[in-house]
């Protein structure tokens, strides 16, 4: 999904060092964001009005290189970023100060185990080579696909690759199946070459996506990030009411059609303020943070990125989306 280390590092440095000459003159916080649907829907609360409607002095950032907004933030270059939850585990064991304060979106389909049109079943991938970036969502999702048809990470051959690469060597033959995110899936889908055999639809609650900020700023700038919280809710409930006119507003940010756009907006469940309340707080549901901090961190404990799983009351402030829901 978002670990898009083949895009170009070289032009998320240009925009970091833009960064350094921003003021706040009309912003008090900056807010990374890149190619993601539950994250270019920002662009739907500034052009609605949202964030000046609600008081939330913010500024977005566009970051072409997603790790680079997550590299920004924990570097402190930022104030506020849109990432996934499995990576702002590292940095928060890493003794980063961050705060998660808002769930924009959990990945319902955008994500996906492609495999090609021989094989139909868990059993037809055994000894199968899959093509995915390592330590990324994709891995994540592929083997906790695996494990759900009882197999394992050694029952196939994962071979590293960026998530385009992954793509393009399932569409030419290389390997027999791809962890690949949208819109790779459609392209894959669109060639023909290959199908999906599992996808985060599957998975409720695997893959959650976050508004991260630094603490300091947190305790700075609370009401603008109350008035953030408000704008987001806003802007969830004009995707729903009105998704084409959604669409038209993201798809120029990201040089696609509304109508391509519309596609990768539908695998994304999108989190107004019911959802975050249950995301932000302990509970059974599969869309809590609490339960998803535990087996996202399992998956980083396995493959060595972080030595402990967090506690989960450590980095949460459901105080923000909290007040926002009054």
């Amino acid at each position: 999904m978002h670990t898009v280390k083949e895009l170009l590092v070289a032009a998320g440095f240009v925009v970091c060092a833009q960064l350094g000459l921003m003021t706040q003159a009309s912003a008090r916080i900056t807010l990374g964001l890149s190619d993601w649907p539950g994250w270019v829907a920002w662009y739907v609360a500034q052009h609605n009005g949202y964030l000046k409607k609600y008081g939330a002095h913010v500024r977005l950032v566009w970051f072409p290189s997603y790790m680079t907004s997550v590299e920004a933030l924990s570097a402190g270059r930022i104030d506020a970023n849109c990432q996934a939850l499995i990576d702002t585990i590292a940095p928060i064991v890493k003794k980063v100060p961050l705060k998660v304060i808002l769930v924009t979106d959990n990945s319902a389909g955008n994500d996906a185990l492609m495999v090609n049109n021989s094989i139909h079943s868990f059993a037809g991938l055994k000894g199968k080579s899959i093509a995915v970036e390592m330590n990324s969502i994709e891995e994540y999702l592929d083997v906790t696909a695996l494990q759900e048809h009882h197999m394992s990470a050694a029952d196939v051959h994962f071979i590293n690759m960026s998530t385009g690469d992954s793509a393009a060597a399932l569409i030419t033959g290389r390997v027999a199946a791809a962890g690949v995110w949208n819109p790779w899936i459609q392209r894959i889908e669109a060639r023909h070459a290959g199908h999906a055999l599992f996808t985060s639809a599957q998975a409720p609650g695997l893959i959650p996506d976050l508004v991260v900020a630094r603490a300091s700023v947190v305790a700075a700038h609370r009401k603008d990030f109350v008035g953030l919280a408000k704008a987001w809710f806003a802007t969830v409930r004009f995707i729903k009411a009105h998704p084409r006119k959604a669409a038209a507003i993201m798809a120029p940010h990201v040089d696609l059609t509304p109508a391509v756009y519309a596609a990768s907006l539908s695998g994304t469940r999108l989190f107004g303020k019911h959802l975050n309340h249950i995301a932000m707080n302990p509970g059974p549901s599969s869309a809590s943070l609490y339960n998803s901090t535990v087996h996202t961190g399992r998956f980083l404990e396995q493959v060595k990125m972080v030595k402990a799983i967090p506690n989960p009351r450590t980095f949460i402030d459901a105080g923000i989306v909290d007040q926002a829901g009054r």
